[in-house]
């Protein structure tokens, strides 16, 4: 019976919206060209040689060249040192011609990913992952945002419209790269805003209050149909991998199947995580703008 009501429920096609952006900001970049005789340059540093994030660099490479952006990788190797990666990024902090810079996580065990991020100038920082656009995020100035909460909150207003004034937001998950982030951007749109994480006693009964409801844990199926309020919004950024029969499928963090009386809700896979790299980019675009004394 879920199945059969989810496909009249909406369902928020991610990867057409992260296409639409891609077009966007090609044309953009096109304009940039016109206006300044100058183009976005991204730089990414992967060190060491870990398949899952040759992957992610891989792709963000092509997306990248793809948006008429210059793209500038940097592959180390594993055994790189604090020092050699620091004078790395000290290099890309003062080079006019990048713009974004993005050091692919987890780095190797020996390397202090926290020294790394807070030594990348916060205006190039196209993770939104330095102190300083953590407080300008939650102080509500301009910043570089975090790109997955990033992208959560355009597909929110892409279905709800701009005004998210007073809507009852949940977010389930604390971390500084979704939970905390989003939290403070709906808060900022003034939604009320809960966060919900392994310590909270009465989730269920808050979850059923939302009217977004974002769930960003890792913990497939963690959320069911009952916590979910009908016509509520259902933002599902997990991405699990789940094997079943032999066979190995991915899986958010929502009992998809049980979500048919969602107002509206993100698939898993082709939901949140197109939009990734496609705000990843949008970031290295306001970077640019920015560091040009252009209107955003």
């Amino acid at each position: 019976m879920g199945m059969d009501r989810l496909q009249q429920a909406n369902v928020i096609d991610g990867k057409a919206f992260a296409a639409g952006m891609l077009e966007h900001l090609k044309s953009d970049v096109a304009g940039l060209l016109t206006e300044t005789g100058k183009i976005p340059g991204l730089a990414v540093v992967l060190v060491g040689d870990d398949p899952a994030s040759a992957v992610y660099v891989g792709s963000k490479h092509r997306q990248t060249v793809a948006a008429g952006m210059n793209s500038f990788e940097h592959r180390l190797p594993a055994e790189t040192s604090q020092s050699e990666l620091m004078s790395l990024i000290e290099r890309l902090n003062t080079d006019p011609q990048v713009h974004g810079i993005l050091v692919q996580l987890p780095l190797p065990k020996h390397l202090d990913p926290n020294a790394v991020i807070q030594a990348i100038n916060p205006d190039k920082d196209v993770d939104g992952f330095h102190i300083a656009n953590a407080g300008r995020l939650a102080t509500g100035q301009p910043a570089l945002v975090p790109c997955t909460p990033l992208g959560c909150m355009m597909l929110l207003k892409d279905r709800l419209g701009d005004n998210l004034a007073g809507l009852n937001a949940v977010v389930i998950g604390k971390s500084n790269i979704v939970g905390k982030p989003m939290a403070q951007m709906l808060l900022n749109a003034n939604c009320t805003v809960t966060i919900v994480h392994s310590k909270t006693r009465n989730t269920q009964e808050l979850c059923r209050a939302a009217d977004i409801l974002v769930v960003a844990v890792g913990r497939p199926g963690l959320v069911r149909g009952d916590w979910i309020k009908p016509g509520a919004v259902v933002i599902d950024v997990g991405i699990n991998r789940i094997v079943e029969g032999g066979k190995s499928r991915i899986v958010g963090d929502v009992a998809y199947d049980e979500a048919g009386h969602a107002g509206a809700i993100t698939p898993v896979p082709g939901g949140v995580g197109p939009m990734t790299i496609a705000c990843l980019l949008s970031n290295t675009l306001t970077a640019f703008r920015r560091q040009h004394g252009l209107a955003a």
